[in-house]
């Protein structure tokens, strides 16, 4: 009988169920990690290049792009593993929890998101959690697969008309990680409370809070 092990190990589709899984819905857990944090910079998925630059080594990759732009990241994890592993961490992929998805589709977006985080771990990448959510019906599911102290990361571009739907969810977020750092992309509400680590989406600037 042929052996199949190592093509399975590398073959997404028998992945999917490879990791543990965690809450009601079963969404694949990301373990919390030690990550440098002393000076955080961050590069998009979609300008990531093999054998790149030394100062672009030092960074993180972030996914606060338009889903189109990395959708084939849980169809084919492999495809890009060499070259996130030049990295210094790597932001899990921001799939859209927008409130006129269906839920069924928002809990996909959390599912794959952190299935991606537990694949990325599994190689031995620096892995941090992308936390979204919409309305208060999505807080049942879009905080699971993530360990309590964890850092976390979220992203407030494009949230300044829905302010307090954001921070509803923000404190939301809050309660039940109690992330003990949290990279915000883009620029932080003075009422975002929390260990904030905030890098400004225009490139090579970093913004304080």
């Amino acid at each position: 009988m042929k052996n199949t092990s190592i093509e399975m190990r590398n073959d997404p589709f028998f992945m999917r169920n490879e990791f543990p899984c965690v809450g009601r819905w079963n969404i694949p857990a990301v373990k919390s990690q030690e990550i440098d944090l002393s000076d955080v910079s961050l590069i998009a998925a979609n300008a990531t290049r093999k054998d790149d630059s030394l100062q672009n080594r030092k960074k993180g990759i972030h996914f606060f792009l338009d889903d189109y732009r990395f959708e084939h990241i849980y169809r084919n994890p492999n495809r890009t593993l060499e070259k996130y592993t030049q990295y210094a961490f790597i932001l899990t992929p921001d799939y859209s929890t927008y409130s006129e998805m269906n839920l069924w589709r928002q809990m996909e977006s959390v599912a794959h998101s952190r299935w991606c985080g537990a694949f990325w771990q599994s190689r031995g990448l620096n892995v941090i959690p992308t936390i979204s959510w919409s309305t208060p019906s999505s807080y049942e599911f879009c905080f699971d697969g993530v360990e309590k102290g964890s850092i976390v990361a979220v992203g407030t571009v494009g949230c300044k008309a829905g302010k307090l739907a954001f921070l509803r969810g923000y404190n939301a977020m809050l309660e039940k990680i109690e992330p003990r750092a949290i990279i915000c992309y883009g620029t932080p509400f003075p009422e975002m409370r929390g260990n904030l680590i905030c890098v400004d989406y225009r490139p090579h600037q970093k913004e304080v809070c």
